[in-house]
């Protein structure tokens, strides 16, 4: 996969830091998106366009892992800070511990791609997260692929 010119953010997450991102999640990322991470931290990909719902969607950047120290101009991108910006909005139920979406990319005005726990915690789906017709409770999904190596294979330029 190729990427714009120094857009992926360092430093870039091992595995500890994942190991600790998905105990504070309460989830188990997939092996290929640990791995894609590793290398592509926040990155913008040059292939950034894919299909859904009958919309045409373009990658603004990957979303990174990093360890949030308030030192580093990048932590705005970072799958925490985002995922706690969205609040209540990316949750279904206010009483559950752990993570149902987890937003994974920024897309072009203002949605996100998330891995979607929902139906398999062990194999997460890839959906759109619609801002503008999301409200508290109530988030909004499109189903994009069902993994996230399917979801890259989707990429075009």
């Amino acid at each position: 996969m190729d990427f714009k010119d120094e857009t992926i953010i360092h430093p870039l997450p091992d595995d500890s830091l994942l190991s600790e991102k998905e105990s504070k999640w309460r989830i188990k990322l997939p092996n290929n998106y640990k791995d894609f991470i590793k290398k592509y931290n926040g990155g913008t990909p040059i292939k950034d366009s894919f299909k859904c719902n009958n919309h045409n969607y373009a990658i603004d950047r990957f979303l990174c892992i990093l360890k949030v120290t308030g030192a580093n101009d990048d932590e705005f991108y970072d799958i925490g800070v985002v995922r706690t910006q969205l609040d209540e909005r990316i949750i279904f139920d206010e009483d559950l511990v752990g993570t149902e979406l987890l937003p994974i990319a920024a897309l072009f005005a203002g949605d996100f791609v998330c891995l979607d726990y929902r139906d398999n915690p062990e194999q997460p789906t890839v959906k759109v997260w619609n801002h503008e017709e999301s409200s508290e409770l109530n988030p909004v999904t499109y189903f994009i692929n069902v993994s996230f190596e399917a979801f890259l294979d989707m990429l075009t330029e």
